[in-house]
């Protein structure tokens, strides 16, 4: 995989204003893949946070030829995940290691947990297919998540995919505007590195100003973001006459409102710059289709056309088909998961459903299976109501960013609890929760609860 970093890519710490480029990053990354060779064959899952030490560590770890897991370091379920797919070694850790595992530092890896040669709970799992590359969580941060299986020509094809559909070049300069362990945020990355351009590798939000600092100090030209990030910039005023190097937005994470598309193309536009819409899912590696800014506003409500080397079409009941070299391999659940080989052969029932107008341009009209979207991060209505039962009858349904509750005969102060609580055990912020009462729940004939109708309730 090391392809993936082209000889000119440069990485830049916003923190310590230190940066690698073109041979001393491939110096970096060298030490780091070496620092993998004495660890036990097999996975490496990571708590992969917005810091330059990390992202050389994972690219590390791809340039070894070794599977990797990126995992939020503050997702609670990550126990759980070293327990059911028995990683080689687990990088970013802070805590105790578990049984089964002893604690060690590698090198610039830091602390690390490395697998003991006898597991207590079993012997070792069957090594992971070789042309496995990367394994990313989808199903939000509800339940035991799903890995996604990507393979090495999955994560290299979109990223170049990316590059090509947005026409980024070696002058270009990203921010790390979105969390690494999350798809959006990790395709941002690997395009611009597959393509020699700047990442600068920052934890501060767009709602901070350090981050509008350090954009303005290392020259950001591109900045993604997803729908809940520009509803706040549109709160707070945002105008690209401040920030005159930035002058590309992209847009993915879910559906963003048509009244903040034509807003933000507008506000672009009126400076010569560019807003690209996009729609992917973890399962396609990233993105699937790009809207292309010169589209805009005529395509209004569209999420483009498909990304280089990929087709999208639409199945007799409405779902939209994707079919491309960066569809994923599979789904894991375990540890011998891992190897399997490709159990798809490059196509992707997406579960959303959708239409193609005359021109081929996507339009995605509502969702197949019950999956909500809170701030870019998917989650399962069902495993939403289920967590949730001991506030009484309820319904989750999913809304623009963000999921909607509607509960049975509750007053504030029971709703008041029933968000906190949801907000709580989703890991996101209150404001991705919104409760309703209601005297009863809509039924269909069947009993079950009536979604269409809820969802139209204004």
């Amino acid at each position: 995989m090391s392809q993936l970093v082209h000889p000119e890519a440069r990485l830049v710490d916003a923190a310590t204003g230190g940066f690698l480029v073109g041979p001393s990053l491939r110096a970096a990354v060298d030490t780091a893949a070496g620092a993998y060779a004495g660890a036990p064959p097999g996975l490496v899952l990571t708590l992969l946070p917005n810091r330059l030490d990390a992202v050389v560590g994972y690219l590390g770890a791809l340039a070894a030829d070794r599977p990797v897991a990126l995992l939020d370091p503050a997702a609670p379920h990550v126990p759980d995940l070293v327990h059911r797919f028995a990683p080689a070694i687990v990088t970013g850790v802070s805590t105790s290691a578990p049984p089964g595992y002893r604690a060690a530092r590698l090198g610039p890896l830091g602390p690390v947990w490395v697998r003991a040669d006898a597991r207590v709970d079993g012997p070792p799992p069957p090594p992971p297919h070789p042309d496995l590359a990367l394994l990313l969580a989808t199903s939000g941060s509800t339940g035991n998540p799903r890995l996604v299986r990507l393979s090495r020509t999955a994560v290299l094809a979109n990223a170049h995919a990316i590059a090509a559909a947005l026409g980024i070049r070696g002058g270009d300069v990203a921010a790390t505007s979105l969390p690494l362990h999350y798809t959006y945020g990790l395709s941002v990355l690997h395009s611009h590195l597959v393509n020699g351009a700047t990442v600068v590798v920052t934890d501060a939000t767009v709602m901070q100003r350090e981050f509008w600092r350090d954009a303005a100090r290392f020259g950001v030209t591109s900045l993604a973001a997803v729908p809940y990030q520009y509803e706040m910039l549109r709160r707070l005023h945002f105008n690209p006459e401040d920030h005159p190097r930035l002058r590309t937005l992209t847009q993915a994470g879910g559906r963003l409102r048509n009244e903040l598309v034509a807003d933000f193309h507008g506000r672009m536009a009126a400076v010569g710059g560019r807003l690209f819409v996009m729609y992917g899912q973890t399962e396609a590696t990233a993105r699937m289709t790009v809207l292309p800014s010169g589209a805009l506003p005529d395509k209004l409500g569209s999420v483009g056309l498909a990304v280089p080397g990929g087709s999208v079409s639409i199945a007799g009941d409405g779902e939209i088909l994707f079919h491309g070299p960066n569809v994923m391999m599979g789904y894991a659940d375990t540890a011998r998961d891992l190897a399997r080989g490709d159990d798809l052969g490059g196509w992707l029932a997406t579960g959303d459903l959708g239409h193609l107008d005359g021109d081929g341009f996507l339009y995605v009209d509502g969702r197949k299976r019950r999956i909500a979207k809170i701030f870019g991060v998917r989650v399962n209505l069902d495993d939403v109501e289920r967590m949730l039962t001991g506030h009484g009858a309820l319904a989750a349904v999913g809304g623009d960013d963000r999921v909607r509750l509607w509960i049975e005969g509750a007053d504030e102060p029971a709703r008041d609890a029933l968000r906190a609580e949801a907000a709580r055990r989703l890991g996101t912020h209150s404001s991705g929760i919104e409760v309703r009462a209601v005297d009863r729940l809509p039924l269909l004939a069947n009993g079950k609860v009536d979604y269409r109708a809820l969802d139209g309730v204004a």
